[in-house]
């Protein structure tokens, strides 16, 4: 694809029906794949020959665009597109307002309420307090169905202090009045800092109460720390979160670059205890290279039973670059587990401003143990970055 002339809402639209082709989905039909690429609002209509218009956060290069493949089952995989809305003129007042208007037209133009996401709104989106972005709207394709849709918030616009009481407020108006108190316990270690309540996403249907998740990163975390956090959910062995841990991040931890992010989901009928739970964890920070992740990925998809070649044909459709010429096109890989669609999603990076170029052996070790971690099971934090899949 040439991507000097064209808009980022034209590269949302085009890349969205190659994944969903290279997964092994039909073709989506123009009346669904056409509107998609108005989810990045009046900002989608800037060139890719042009400098970003806005610093994303969703992206490590700011691109506001993120693909990811979900393997759930033996179903065909899914394609999932996550955008972050920008107004003509980014601001985050601007984009706040611009969001807002982006969903009232998709809600009217497929039939889903927006009931839920207004009663929780107002606690997130404060004009006046930037946060790292204003919504993230992600949206699924599915074969022979309507589009699903998805908002993602942050709660530092109040501070991170404030977060922990944001994510309670915004439960109890959701229903989940009991589901707090517990989340805490298991997600906070005693030391303070090393556990943040980073984000809250809200599914968007007609449903009483859809799909609640809240998200939380656990910095310098190992399995042991991971296994604790999990155990809150119902249905989950905790077991396989280590084995996911060794196979795709390389070890057991200390994990010190970018954290872990736990993401819990609370579904109807749920009161103290979420029914799923799922793993996010960055890849890109624990390879020296996207050749290695692209292993890793793939020895974790076969590990659960699920095919390769969907996976292998949406890197290939990414790809602008050799896969050993940078890292970071497979940012994240996650293991969802419990009683609320257990599988495993891949995540993929566009890179239309920039890419990073592969990090040596010595500077990955760096990422696996914080100065005077001691790392678990006696091993070195060396040993760890050459424990991997290759």
């Amino acid at each position: 694809m040439d991507l000097s002339a064209i808009s980022l809402s034209d590269y949302a639209r085009e890349q969205l029906r190659n994944m969903h082709r290279a997964v092994g989905l039909a073709d989506a039909p123009s009346e669904l794949i056409d509107p998609i690429g108005d989810l990045l609002g009046p900002g989608g209509a800037h060139l890719l020959s042009e400098p970003p218009l806005w610093s994303s956060e969703l992206s490590d290069d700011k691109t506001p665009i993120e693909f990811s493949v979900a393997f759930e089952g033996e179903q065909t995989p899914t394609v999932r597109l996550c955008v972050e809305p920008l107004a003509k003129s980014p601001s985050h007042a601007a984009n706040v307002q611009i969001s807002k208007e982006i969903l009232q037209f998709y809600s009217e133009r497929f039939s889903f309420s927006l009931d839920q996401f207004d009663q929780v709104s107002e606690l997130f989106l404060d004009p006046g307090l930037p946060g790292r972005f204003s919504v993230w709207v992600s949206v699924v394709l599915k074969r022979n169905d309507s589009p699903t849709f998805k908002v993602y918030f942050t709660p530092d616009q109040q501070a991170l202090p404030a977060a922990p009481e944001l994510i309670e407020q915004a439960l109890v108006r959701l229903g989940f009045t009991e589901a707090f108190a517990p989340l805490r316990r298991h997600v906070m270690r005693p030391e303070p800092g090393l556990d943040q309540f980073t984000f809250f996403s809200l599914d968007l249907g007609e449903r009483m109460r859809s799909r609640v998740k809240v998200y939380a990163s656990h910095y310098n975390a190992d399995t042991t720390d991971i296994e604790r956090a999990a155990r809150l959910a119902r249905g989950v062995e905790p077991g396989r979160l280590r084995d996911f841990c060794y196979l795709v991040g390389g070890g057991p931890g200390p994990f010190a670059a970018r954290p872990l992010i736990s993401s819990y989901a609370f579904v109807e009928g749920d009161t103290d205890r979420p029914s799923g739970y799922t793993l996010h964890l960055p890849i890109r920070d624990y390879v020296t290279d996207d050749q290695q992740s692209r292993a890793r990925v793939n020895a974790l998809l076969s590990q659960h039973g699920f095919p390769t070649a969907p996976f292998e044909r949406a890197l290939g459709v990414m790809a602008r670059r050799p896969l050993e010429g940078g890292v970071g096109m497979i940012p994240y890989a996650s293991l969802r587990l419990g009683l609320v669609r257990p599988g495993v999603t891949i995540y993929l990076a566009s890179e239309l401003y920039d890419s990073v170029r592969p990090r040596s052996w010595h500077a990955l070790a760096e990422n696996f143990s914080a100065p005077g971690t001691v790392v678990p099971t006696g091993r070195t934090s060396e040993d760890l970055s050459l424990n991997s899949v290759t």
